[in-house]
């Protein structure tokens, strides 16, 4: 069991030095790269983010902070007494609070929480203002949005039965029962989810790290590559991200070096046909087609041979048989087939890819650095309160929906993988999305983004070894399999599609003809991928296999 502090960190690079290794682990084997010993421990970079959980929900039976040893600690869920409160008008029984319990379903939270902005203030603060805002969807919703004046300095995170409950009804038509709302307050134990717990407990997990902003998908995957989102909010209007999202990215900062052998690359599945970090930043990264964006396939023979560049970016597969663990959406009685276990599933193969690479020239399991970590919390509940954040520009206004990014959003999951890394690492430093920005700037010696990232914590301190662990002390893992019912519905083509599914879509018809062009209906997957083809013919994308 290890906790680090950056002084002992800074004396285990130092004698990592001399430590042998596969490639040239300390030091910089491309002239022109840093040779900051502070990043000694690695040469490559891979992130793998998931969609939609919380730490409790994932994460928060990992340790019994009662079997830690002596100033050690693990900020989970064990020997705490959480709860949230039951609106009055929720339960005819007179039940009072939700208290937190394991998860032993899946799909979980089924359907699926509310995310944007406005439900995230509610299941923060519990308020609901105006009132007028409860069952609206939220581009109805008005300021402030179901913020509180003042705002507390401290959330009390006791809403999200509140925001579960009106989600629900606005979305399905009518009040839930105790056994449907008492889901958004649970959590999944180890034994249920072995590969996610298994590289936690035998690598490092950060009980600390809080996604960029309070709200949904595409801001928090912007922050996390750009320092900042534009000045937007929510995903909606989907035109805006595509054509307006304009901000300079850590990938352009990686081109612009024109140092020898740093690259960068981004790999999805094929069956999504788009990838969403390139329609989140289609501005900055055209011209199209790039041959950093890849297939998943291209990773694996990558990652086997060498080949991979400095900082490697995985999307989950997002729509047909999808893996990224996103909660399931339910639409007029009609549930999309869905479970955490193809999630588990990938995290396990990219993990064993980078645990079985040897390459002596480029990358391999000693010299690199794998994270995993989720955009957010997905409306799922956690109890750690969001701290205050930096604004990524202070002389920026006000931006959608009057926020100014001063808050960080809830707590999500993050794992590192390192051979740097000791077995039962825990890191309870506070870290951030932009805490991969500061430390790929840091070891490359590139010049930040915004005040955000510029300001973030690095992740100097996650490395708790001087020297490599070898191959043989790093776990193999059996995932549990994806029952076959799940894995013959996961491939229909008639699911119905979830709002960020919706979301990518809207994107591609403003890439494939302006902020004015709508996407036709579109209400199952098999429609979504069809579409997702033609925007794609539409604009000339094409990736290589």
């Amino acid at each position: 069991m290890s906790e680090i502090s950056r002084r002992d960190f800074i004396r285990a690079a130092s004698a990592a030095a001399g430590a042998g290794a596969l490639g040239a682990l300390p030091g910089c084997c491309v002239p022109g790269l840093s040779s900051d010993p502070l990043f000694g421990q690695f040469e490559y970079v891979v992130v793998l983010m998931m969609e939609n959980r919380s730490f409790d929900n994932l994460l928060g039976y990992l340790y019994d902070p009662a079997t830690l040893p002596p100033g050690v600690t693990y900020n989970g869920v064990i020997g705490k007494n959480l709860s949230n409160p039951i609106p009055s008008d929720a339960d005819p029984d007179g039940r009072l609070v939700v208290p937190f319990e394991p998860a032993f379903v899946y799909d979980n939270p089924n359907p699926d929480p509310g995310e944007p902005y406005p439900h995230v203030n509610t299941q923060l603060f519990n308020t609901v203002i105006p009132d007028s805002n409860r069952y609206k969807a939220v581009g109805h919703m008005e300021p402030p949005f179901n913020l509180p004046n003042p705002v507390p300095g401290v959330p009390p995170m006791s809403g999200f039965v509140r925001d579960y409950i009106d989600n629900y009804v606005t979305t399905n038509g009518r009040m839930p029962t105790y056994e449907e709302f008492r889901i958004i307050m649970q959590g999944y134990q180890p034994e249920t989810l072995p590969v996610t717990n298994t590289l936690a407990r035998r690598f490092g997990v950060c009980d600390n790290w809080h996604c960029a902003v309070p709200s949904q998908t595409f801001c928090n995957r912007s922050f996390f590559h750009t320092g900042q989102s534009s000045g937007f909010v929510v995903n909606e209007p989907y035109y805006r991200w595509p054509l307006q999202n304009t901000a300079d990215t850590i990938f352009n900062r990686i081109d612009e070096a024109r140092k020898c052998e740093l690259e960068w690359g981004i790999y999805f599945d094929l069956e999504d046909i788009m990838s969403l970090t390139a329609l989140l930043h289609f501005q900055r990264l055209q011209p199209l087609p790039n041959p950093r964006i890849r297939s998943m396939q291209r990773f694996y023979r990558d990652v086997a041979t060498g080949k991979l560049p400095r900082y490697t970016f995985i999307e989950p597969r997002l729509f047909l048989n999808h893996n990224d663990m996103h909660p399931p959406v339910k639409i007029l009685g009609h549930t999309q087939p869905s479970s955490l276990l193809p999630g588990e599933i990938l995290i396990n193969d990219v993990y064993n890819a980078i645990r079985t690479s040897d390459s002596a020239q480029g990358n391999n399991y000693q010299n690199t650095l794998f994270i995993i970590t989720f955009d957010e919390h997905g409306g799922c509940f956690d109890h750690a309160p969001p701290p205050a954040a930096v604004t990524p520009d202070p002389s920026a206004p006000a931006g959608q929906m009057g926020f100014r990014f001063d808050r960080h959003g809830v707590r999500v999951p993050a794992i590192f993988v390192s051979a740097f890394i000791e077995s039962q690492t825990i890191i309870n430093a506070p870290l951030h999305h932009c805490s991969v920005i500061k430390t790929v700037c840091e070891k490359w010696g590139l010049p930040g983004l915004t005040d955000r990232d510029k300001t973030a914590p690095d992740l100097a301190g996650i490395f708790s070894r001087s020297t490599p662990r070898s191959r043989e002390d790093w776990p193999v893992i059996t995932p549990i399999p994806i029952p076959p019912d799940i894995e013959t519905a996961s491939r229909s083509d008639d699911r119905p599609i979830n709002d960020l599914q919706r979301a990518i879509i809207g994107m591609a018809a403003a890439v494939a003809g302006g902020p004015t062009n709508e996407a036709p209906p579109i209400t199952t997957v098999g429609e979504a991928t069809e579409y997702l083809q033609h925007a794609a013919d539409a604009i000339g994308w094409r990736i290589e296999e």
